[in-house]
C-alpha cells in the first residue's frame, strides 16, 4: 500500500497544471487521475486532492470526491484561486475541504493563483459590487507561473516526506 494518488478537478487547466507539477515532483508508486475517474478500490498511501476555488468555496465534485475518502486516508490539499496569495477566499475554500475531508488524516495545505476564464472574468466586470474582486482576479491573468510550480513542487516533496514518517 505505498502507492500515491494525485486526484485533481479542473475546468481551466490551472489545477490540472498543478497536479502535473506535483506528480512529477514525486517518486515511487504513483498515479494521477481527475477525481470523476479516480476507484479506491485500489489502495492509496497518500492522497493529493487539487481543486479551483468556485464563489469562494469547493467545487460540488470535489466536495463529492472528499466526502468520499476512506476513513483515515493521509491527504495533503491544494487549490488555485485567482485572489491574491494570503486572501481569505482560498483560506475559507480550504477550511472547508478540511471540514468535508474530516475523517481523513490532513497533513497540509497548499494555495496558488490561478488565471480565471475569461467568461467568468467577463461577469464579474459587468456586476458593479465584484468590481474590486474583478480587478483582483483579472491580474491573476499569468499564473501559475513558474514561481507558483516551484512552490507546489516543494509542497509535494514536503508531504510526501511526513507521509512516510513513521508516525503514520
Amino acid at each position: 500500500m505505498s502507492k500515491t494518488l494525485v486526484a485533481y478537478f479542473s475546468r481551466t487547466g490551472n489545477t490540472k497544471k498543478v497536479a502535473e507539477t506535483i506528480f512529477a515532483a514525486l517518486d515511487g508508486d504513483k498515479t494521477i487521475q481527475p477525481i470523476d475517474a479516480v476507484v479506491f478500490g485500489d489502495a492509496f498511501r497518500f492522497v493529493f486532492i487539487g481543486f479551483p476555488v468556485y464563489s469562494h468555496s469547493v467545487p460540488f465534485a470535489a466536495e463529492t470526491f472528499l466526502k468520499s475518502l476512506p476513513p483515515g486516508t493521509p491527504i495533503a490539499l491544494f487549490c488555485t484561486h485567482g485572489a491574491l496569495s494570503g486572501h481569505s477566499l482560498s483560506k475559507e475554500a480550504l477550511e472547508y475541504a478540511a471540514v468535508l475531508s474530516a475523517r481523513c488524516r490532513l497533513l497540509g495545505v497548499f494555495a496558488c493563483r490561478g488565471k480565471l476564464s475569461p467568461q467568468a472574468l467577463e461577469v464579474l466586470l459587468r456586476s458593479p459590487e465584484h468590481q474590486d474582486w474583478a480587478e483582483m482576479a483579472g491580474s491573476a491573468a499569468t499564473h501559475p507561473d513558474e514561481h507558483d510550480l516551484a512552490e507546489a513542487a516543494a509542497f509535494a516533496r514536503h508531504m510526501k516526506a511526513k507521509s512516510s514518517s513513521p508516525a503514520l
